[in-house]
């Protein structure tokens, strides 16, 4: 077996083992590798943190089985090894897990169904969330959001659900443009069994996106869980009608905490499925967006062509003091845990959590089994 495979079975045990976000199992993996944390956890010999979270189903070895069955769907496990890991946009999950914000751990792996790269999907992307309970109004404007941003060759995320979700979709897929779909259960749930043949359809021209193995049920709290990959995977959140209290609002204050950019959509005062984005707006927790062209100008010109940026003379020239002690930290050959890094650069362990990915993005480091080394 290459190592490729044993990367990939072990992240498939790591998902299945423990509940998502499971912040000290993600913290224990970053630490010592995916392989070895899969001995450790299988063995019971980690952490007792990371053992309450693994302990209820470490003895499942699902890996093979889990991976087979979402091949047989058509579906493939994505992994931040792979090239199409959506690393730049997942990097907010991380630089707040770093700060010690637990709920935003980032994703162990992805299950993704669809032909698309998960990585160029989630480039420029902008979310659409909203009431389940939705007015006519509210899927109006979701609807139409979804259209004139496909159209535009920006990407859709939403979550599938009845609803404002639904109709972000439709629009998207109307346009002949990209939408994709997070959801908060297996692939192969079925869930919600109004919007199946909605999720073929995404399938088709999109990706339908899960961080759960296949088999597992649709869970309250699993939706809640969702909504921290929604906010990641996109650059802003666009919240169409939300009550007080409502997953839509959940997903708007994770998109907040970890530095994206949240608006919404103001609706007439006294509809109760705009309570929820009358008091974003009202207590500047987002930008009021009544247009396509509000949202676009909101976060950024999405649609245009990034600059090549100038190239230094040397690949490390351009780090910051804290990146640059991190990187000569590590070694060309065997890995080193964040710990160790920490301790040998003199970094706060925090710190070093978070600029480890961005010198990934730059391809100064990699991952590997015993944790991070010097690329190239």
């Amino acid at each position: 077996m290459s190592t490729d495979e044993e990367v990939r079975l072990a992240r498939a045990y790591l998902l299945r083992v423990a509940e998502p976000p499971a912040p000290a199992l993600v913290a224990f993996v970053e630490k010592c590798g995916p392989a070895v944390a899969m001995e450790r956890v299988r063995a019971g010999e980690c952490p007792g943190k990371v053992r309450d979270e693994t302990v209820a189903r470490h003895a499942l070895s699902l890996a093979e089985k889990d991976i087979a069955e979402a091949r047989a769907l058509g579906a493939r496990l994505v992994i931040p090894e792979d090239e199409e890991w959506p690393a730049w946009p997942l990097h907010a999950l991380s630089v707040a897990f770093g700060r010690g914000v637990r709920g935003a751990a980032p994703p162990l792996g992805l299950w993704v169904h669809g032909e698309r790269r998960l990585d160029e999907a989630a480039d420029r992307a902008v979310a659409i969330v909203g009431a389940r309970a939705a007015t006519g109004y509210g899927e109006h404007v979701a609807a139409e959001f979804g259209f004139g941003l496909a159209a535009r060759d920006v990407p859709v995320f939403s979550g599938a659900a009845y609803g404002i979700d639904g109709a972000a979709h439709r629009g998207a897929l109307a346009s002949e443009g990209f939408t994709a779909a997070v959801l908060g259960c297996g692939l192969d749930a079925g869930y919600p069994a109004g919007h199946v043949s909605l999720l073929n359809r995404i399938t088709d021209r999109g990706l339908v996106i899960s961080e759960y193995p296949p088999g597992t049920p649709p869970g309250r709290h699993r939706f809640l869980v969702r909504n921290r990959l929604i906010a990641a995977l996109t650059e802003g959140t666009v919240v169409v009608e939300a009550g007080g209290r409502s997953g839509a609002r959940n997903t708007a204050g994770t998109a907040a905490t970890i530095g994206k950019v949240v608006m919404a959509v103001p609706g007439p005062i006294g509809s109760n499925m705009s309570k929820g984005c009358h008091a974003l707006i009202r207590d500047e927790h987002a930008t009021l967006v009544t247009s396509v062209d509000d949202i676009i100008e909101t976060v950024g010109e999405l649609g245009a062509e990034r600059p090549e940026p100038v190239r230094p003379r040397r690949r490390t020239d351009g780090l910051g003091p804290h990146a640059m002690r991190v990187h000569e930290a590590l070694g060309p050959r065997s890995g080193k845990s964040a710990e160790h890094l920490a301790a040998e650069s003199g970094v706060p362990l925090g710190r070093v959590r978070a600029v480890l990915p961005a010198l990934e993005m730059e391809g100064l480091v990699e991952r590997c089994d015993a944790g991070w080394r010097r690329a190239g």
